[in-house]
């Protein structure tokens, strides 16, 4: 049997949705309040920037992968309006209620399902835009995430992939001292939970490079592929163009 990455641990691939689900089971209550404090606030500017890259218009159809909590969701929501569609979804039942629950509570209401990014369940050209915001390291087969987010997507669609990123150098030796002393004891006093955030921790370094996720992205079918640093490096945006 094959063996994945989960963190720093190697498991077996077919185990691996399972120790994901188990964190964000975890999480999910105290997602919110965690990102702010975790990211002093800055993944309210990383996610607004994000939705003004994508540049949606009245009437487009949006696919929200790993839409967690429904920030993506509902900002793209007003964007589309009435005419358009966003779809929410993420692979967590947790995550996807307590996004949905804050949806409704925002007076919106939109398509909102549990569904596997690697078996996407939708027809073929069918999206203007497919956005996965700090969702795809948790992906056992990324490059099979990939190709299914291309064939949902119109030609000329775009799909955007926000993500903690590889950190500049000067960066390192500070970020990782917060990564790996600082973020789990604060989930382990906001969340109760402090193996879960040592796994954000190590899932970020596993996940590829920039130049390394832009590669795997042109190879599953995007034409062009370019992506956007940002707070040097923590976090970049890759934009990929489905030709």
């Amino acid at each position: 049997m094959s063996t994945t990455h989960f963190g720093f641990r190697t498991v077996e691939e077919a185990e691996k949705a399972s120790h994901v689900k188990g964190v964000f089971d975890s999480v999910a209550s105290k997602y919110d309040v965690m990102n702010d404090l975790m990211s002093m606030g800055l993944h309210r500017i990383w996610k607004a920037y994000t939705v003004t890259v994508a540049n949606v218009h009245e009437g487009d159809k949006v696919l929200d992968i790993a839409g967690g909590t429904g920030d993506l969701s509902l900002a793209f929501a007003d964007k589309v309006g009435k005419s358009g569609q966003v779809v929410h979804t993420d692979i967590n039942e947790a995550m996807l209620r307590t996004g949905r629950d804050r949806l409704v509570d925002a007076g919106v209401v939109l398509p909102t399902l549990v569904c596997d990014a690697e078996k996407l369940p939708f027809p073929d050209n069918y999206f203007n835009l497919v956005t996965v915001a700090f969702g795809l390291r948790n992906m056992t087969h990324k490059d099979v995430a990939l190709a299914e987010m291309n064939r949902v997507l119109k030609p000329g669609g775009k799909l955007l992939v926000l993500e903690f990123s590889k950190v500049a150098k000067p960066l390192e030796k500070a970020y990782d001292w917060y990564s790996f002393k600082v973020l789990p004891k604060l989930g382990e006093w906001v969340a109760g939970d402090a193996s879960s955030y040592q796994y954000l921790a190590e899932s970020i370094r596993m996940h590829p490079s920039q130049e390394e996720l832009k590669s795997l992205m042109k190879v599953n079918g995007f034409g062009h592929v370019d992506y956007h640093n940002m707070t040097g490096g923590l976090v970049a945006l890759h934009v990929g163009i489905k030709c």
